[in-house]
């Protein structure tokens, strides 16, 4: 889910905690596929990726479901891997750091290896592949957000402020070629995940939209789990094939907090089901990025769209996906507090810090000097 510092094995092993997954159609390449993920939350700009790890993404295509379906697409078709793994780092010394290198492993099963803070990143057939440090690219007013939660009260202003203002990531970003993935869909599910390296690969984190968070970490409306910490359960947990053992406990915390959120503006804007269920929940659960490769790519607004139009019965408009300078956060707020039936929730915070580029690897550089993480942090 999404992130920064989201359960109790995400502050055990920050290597492997996931902050954002951004996946969009290249800017700057037509007919290419740009994936990227985020970890370590508060990284320095000497941080390391772990040579202990796995970072993978993932893809399956996605077939429409029947109009009005509370999960608009299933994944089907063969799923698509893109494994990265890290050498530990070297004992050369180099001006800014330690030496380490990237390999990931493509759908075709070649290989391709880059140098870790190579600004040009390397290319091959139809690939290319950056890692090392970047400005953290998400923004959002998150005391606000806290202290709605709190309150009962939307707590946004304008401005707000962005609590990951300053804040550093270590990024992998892979741009592919149209031909690398299957010809015959253009639609798919993104999934990014870190998994334990060796025989055994056990799945610590996954991430498909930003925030899931944000609906999974409150306990005290969930009258079912209320004492239960159930977001290492879900990360655990395969997006594509939610384990029967939970997915209850999933949905009693999801229906709980979704209605807290749709009751903010003092009307009902989605109605539960006669067992109680959240219109949202099972899209929720859904838990992956829904992008059409096929068309162009779009700054701004085109999150979630794919996913809202399939249960308005309606064909998609954009890319979907997530690219980094969309307002993520005011899309989710406005769908969860008014469904799109008033105006737009702002938290205050409308762009990152720093914008992310139409150049490859289009995060924005690292801060050289970036705050120190707390002792103690709740914060995604």
């Amino acid at each position: 889910m999404s992130h920064h510092i989201s359960g109790p094995r995400a502050t055990a092993e920050s290597a492997a905690d996931i902050t954002d997954l951004f996946a969009f159609p290249s800017p700057e390449h037509r007919g290419r596929l740009v994936l990227a993920l985020d970890t370590l939350p508060f990284a320095q700009p000497s941080s390391m990726f772990s040579d202990g790890l796995i970072y993978r993404f993932r893809l399956r295509p996605l077939t429409a479901n029947p109009r009005q379906s509370p999960v608009p697409f299933t994944p089907s078709g063969d799923e698509i891997i893109i494994d990265c793994v890290f050498s530990e780092p070297g004992n050369g010394r180099q001006p800014n750091g330690a030496q380490q290198e990237c390999t990931c492993r493509l759908p075709d099963g070649q290989t391709i290896s880059v140098r870790v803070n190579d600004e040009r990143g390397d290319q091959a057939d139809g690939i290319q592949v950056f890692a090392g440090p970047r400005w953290d690219p998400f923004f959002e007013d998150f005391p606000a957000e806290q202290q709605t939660l709190a309150t009962g009260q939307l707590a946004f202003t304008d401005p707000g402020v962005n609590f990951m203002d300053g804040k550093n990531v270590l990024s992998l970003v892979i741009e592919l070629d149209r031909a690398l993935l299957p010809a015959d869909a253009d639609l798919f599910g993104v999934v990014g995940e870190t998994l334990t390296r060796g025989s055994v690969n056990l799945r610590i984190e996954r991430i498909g939209r930003p925030v899931v968070d944000l609906l999974l970490d409150p306990r005290q409306f969930d009258q079912v789990n209320r004492d239960l910490e159930i977001r290492d359960l879900y990360n655990m947990d395969d997006a594509f094939h939610l384990s029967a053992a939970y997915v209850n406990a999933y949905r009693a915390r999801l229906n709980a907090n979704l209605a807290f959120w749709d009751g903010l503006d003092g009307k009902k804007d989605w109605p539960a089901g006669l067992d109680g269920t959240h219109p949202l929940t099972e899209l929720i659960l859904a838990d992956y990025l829904a992008i059409d490769i096929a068309k162009s790519y779009e700054e701004r607004g085109s999150f979630l769209e794919i996913e809202l139009a399939a249960r308005r019965g309606q064909p998609h408009l954009t890319c979907g996906g997530r690219a980094p300078n969309d307002d993520v956060m005011d899309t989710l707020f406005t769908m969860m507090v008014n469904g799109g039936n008033g105006p737009v929730i702002r938290d205050g915070v409308d762009w990152p810090t720093m914008p992310a580029s139409g150049q490859f690897p289009y995060l924005a550089p690292p801060n050289p000097d970036p705050p120190q993480r707390p002792h103690t942090l709740s914060a995604r």
